[in-house]
């Protein structure tokens, strides 16, 4: 017995090492690429596995940047594209049939093929030259574990596989189509005055990103009519609803916190007197983490930060004199035409290949407005005859977003800056900006539709009566360029105060404003002297505002045995901090949870109230109350399911209900997460504070506690000396979980370390250096 488990303890220690040598990259010494490089490019890892790319040209530079993509992320790269062309079930099976049908019908990589040829020049020739480098990278011989698994051959990367996830990274954080089809079934049940009992009003006094002399114009916008929906019957509801389940199963779904954070803060205000610039995106946390963090010095390019593997560009960073970060807008850019019967509709056909299984045609059909969505194509029986077309603004030809990112790791000052955003679609962002100088500023671009007599907050006719009529000018964005008061701050809230000229969207469009109302309060009790450590306990603050507006309400409950009057005297001098050895965080956090489930008796088990709109409930005795008119029950009745709750998972005994022991980071693999055992290897876990709306976001997932969402990145640029500047990712630089890269940045990002954000050689500790020829 021993020699047999000694023989299979090296047969595994050499499965390991074999697969290891097969799938772990060149960094160090000289590799010759075959001739597609102007001259030698040298890529120096530092000691966390950041590329340091030193090239005469900005086209060896970004060779390089596709290079060491390739290199560290292949499958995600690949994985990438294989969503946005729908060619999932290629690889995967019929598992992802489903998943292919929707996003064919949509459309995504058809999009992002019309988008390419109205790239200016110079982001042709930077995407040529990445498309060389990946596709260099390819032909060395090694290969992503993922590949070894699944038994398949990547296909040569192509130009427009670099603007393809764009197109998906645009629905993600675009959600209103979801919103309408949501507000169709509340119009249904509870008519137009329902609306505000599940999206709540933006509160009255609640921070906005602009103030109104910030946006300088004073003009009331007329409200909405409220005869303006389409009557969708439930067939038709079921049927859009296939899409969001398809969507969700990518990992693209709309949840409360989804968004991210940034600011601002001008010299005025700091110990400097430069500017201090923070950002943190708030996205899916996954297995290899979205973001690739790397420093580009060419010839003219020159930037670090965080890149996205596939994108030939630094998404959100620095460069010698700018910085920039982004928060998303979600400004309503998505309509839901109801098409009259007769409507003329094109069509073409789709061949979905299905490992294994024969191929499967799909028919999509388009109107005018867009893709007819409410059929096949998401996997549904059909809509009862009902056809429903999407009008989006990043399905329409001429999408030069990748013109902008592109143009801002060039920009030296403000007018570089606003010059590159023109060319902005989607998805919109809350740009803020900083520069040496000490200049501040933020720009909202993208392409925002105009509406005429409807606001496009819920399904409409298709037969030309609410058509778009425009988009607001690039000019008339909201925008501010060293606002008086030294501050800027940004937290998916509402964008602009009620004097805008313009309809962004309405108060289902915006976040509950209780991150930017942490924020700003943080920023401004310390009115002047603010340094780096000051905005590292800002991004890391983990006290709960929706727990101080809650709880005169949740205090009041009568429980219903001891175990919840215990519960409750637990909760009764609780600070509000989120951290891991938290017991009352627990309770409230899951108590919310079962809070945020009482509409579900009307819309179904996935319907959820955001934080906003349960104090109102409780605060107004609302709508989904009990049929008693009051909230008493329902307080009784969630405290009591979320003690029985955490009685079985944690057992009776309340003092070891620790934050920790539920709330974890799920940094999951998209393909293998549910698969054991290879999600023991590809996943990767770590008790983590924060909660609901806290500005260090942790939303416990409402079905497993897991934090699934949060800050998939941290930046802090110190405009006075940008060397000084931090950056770190959620996970790790490498996307192979054999290698120490893999999640190396992990620990770091839950007890709020950073890198340095350096291009100083100085600062990288040990490092490997690669030359490509």
């Amino acid at each position: 017995m021993l020699w047999v488990l000694l023989l299979a303890l090296l047969a595994g220690a050499g499965l390991f090492l074999w697969l290891r040598g097969q799938t772990t990259p060149q960094w160090a010494g000289t590799i010759t690429t075959g001739g597609t490089l102007g001259s030698e490019v040298k890529v120096t890892r530092d000691a966390w596995g950041v590329p340091h790319i030193r090239a005469r040209t900005d086209e060896d530079a970004v060779f390089a940047l596709g290079y060491v993509h390739w290199q560290d992320r292949a499958w995600q790269m690949d994985f990438q594209r294989r969503v946005a062309q729908g060619r999932l079930s290629e690889v995967l099976g019929d598992a992802t049939l489903n998943q292919d049908k929707f996003l064919r019908t949509w459309g995504f990589q058809r999009a992002a093929q019309s988008a390419l040829p109205a790239l200016a020049p110079r982001t042709r020739r930077l995407i040529a030259a990445y498309t060389a480098g990946v596709n260099a990278a390819m032909g060395s011989g090694k290969t992503a574990l993922e590949f070894q698994i699944l038994r398949y051959r990547p296909e040569a990367w192509t130009d427009v596989d670099s603007v393809s996830w764009s197109k998906l990274m645009a629905f993600d954080l675009g959600g209103n189509y979801e919103q309408e089809v949501v507000g169709a079934a509340v119009v249904g049940r509870l008519g137009q005055g329902g609306l505000a009992q599940v999206f709540p009003p933006y509160p009255a006094g609640a921070p906005t990103v602009l103030s109104a002399e910030e946006i300088g114009v004073q003009h009331e916008v007329a409200g909405p009519p409220t005869d303006t929906a389409a009557h969708l019957t439930n067939a038709t509801l079921a049927a859009l609803r296939a899409n969001l389940r398809a969507a969700q199963a990518l990992g693209m779904q709309a949840v409360p916190g989804k968004g991210s954070n940034n600011w601002v803060v001008g010299g005025s205000r700091t110990s400097s007197g430069k500017p201090l610039l923070a950002d943190d995106p708030h996205l899916a946390l996954s297995s290899p983490m979205l973001w690739y963090l790397a420093d580009i010095q060419g010839k003219d390019l020159k930037a670090i930060g965080a890149s996205i593997p596939g994108l030939p560009a630094i998404v959100i960073g620095r460069n010698e004199r700018v910085a920039w970060g982004v928060t998303n807008v979600n400004p309503d850019v998505q309509d839901l035409y109801l098409e009259p019967p007769g409507t003329p509709l094109s069509s073409r056909t789709e061949v979905i290949k299905v490992k294994g299984q024969p191929d499967v045609t799909l028919t999509v059909r388009e109107s005018r407005h867009g893709p007819i969505i409410s059929g096949q194509g998401a996997g549904t029986l059909g809509a009862g005859g009902q056809q429903v077309a999407l009008k989006w603004t990043a399905l329409q030809p001429g999408d030069t977003t990748m013109d902008a990112f592109l143009g801002l790791n060039y920009a030296r000052d403000w007018a570089d800056f606003t010059g590159a955003l023109r060319s902005y679609v989607a998805p919109s962002q809350n740009f803020v900006y900083a520069d040496v100088d000490g200049n501040t500023g933020y720009y909202a671009p993208g392409r925002v539709p105009t509406r005429q007599g409807w606001d496009g907050s819920l399904p409409v006719s298709g037969d030309g009566s609410r058509e778009w009529t425009g988009f607001i000018p690039f000019e008339q964005m909201p925008h501010t360029f060293n606002p008086a008061d030294g501050l800027v701050v940004s937290a998916n809230n509402q964008v602009v105060p009620e004097s805008y000229p313009h309809n962004l969207g309405n108060e289902r469009n915006w976040a509950a404003p209780y991150r930017a109302q942490r924020i700003t309060d943080l920023l401004t009790a310390k009115p002047g002297g603010l340094t780096l450590d000051d905005m590292k306990k800002v991004q890391l603050d983990t006290h709960s505002l929706v727990w101080d507006d809650l709880k005169p309400y949740l205090l009041a409950t009568v429980p219903k045995d001891e175990a919840g009057r215990r519960a409750l005297e637990r909760l009764r001098d609780w600070d509000g901090d989120l951290t891991v050895s938290s017991v009352p965080g627990t309770i409230f956090e899951t108590w919310l949870i079962e809070l945020g489930k009482i509409g579900q008796d009307d819309y179904g088990d996935t319907f959820t109230l955001n934080s906003l709109a349960v104090r109102n409930q409780l605060a107004t005795q609302g709508a989904f109350c009990g049929s008693d008119g009051t909230c008493a029950d329902d307080l009784a009745r969630t405290l009591d399911a979320a003690v029985r709750h955490l009685t079985e998972r944690l057992g009776p005994d309340s003092s070891g209900w620790q934050y920790g022991k539920l709330h974890r980071v799920a940094s999951d693999h998209q393909v293998f997460g549910k698969i054991s055992p290879l999600n023991r290897v590809f996943n990767h876990s770590a008790p983590t504070p924060g909660g609901t709306d806290t500005v260090n976001v942790a939303r416990p997932d409402p079905l497993t506690f897991r934090q699934t969402h949060g800050a998939s990145y941290r930046q802090i640029v110190d405009l006075s000396d940008p060397n000084r500047s931090l950056y770190v990712g959620s996970l790790g630089q490498s996307g192979n979980p054999l290698l120490p890269h893999a999640a190396d940045q992990q620990n770091l990002w839950v007890q709020g370390g950073y890198l340095p954000m350096s291009t100083d050689p100085a600062d990288w500790g040990r490092t490997q250096t690669l030359t490509l020829k």
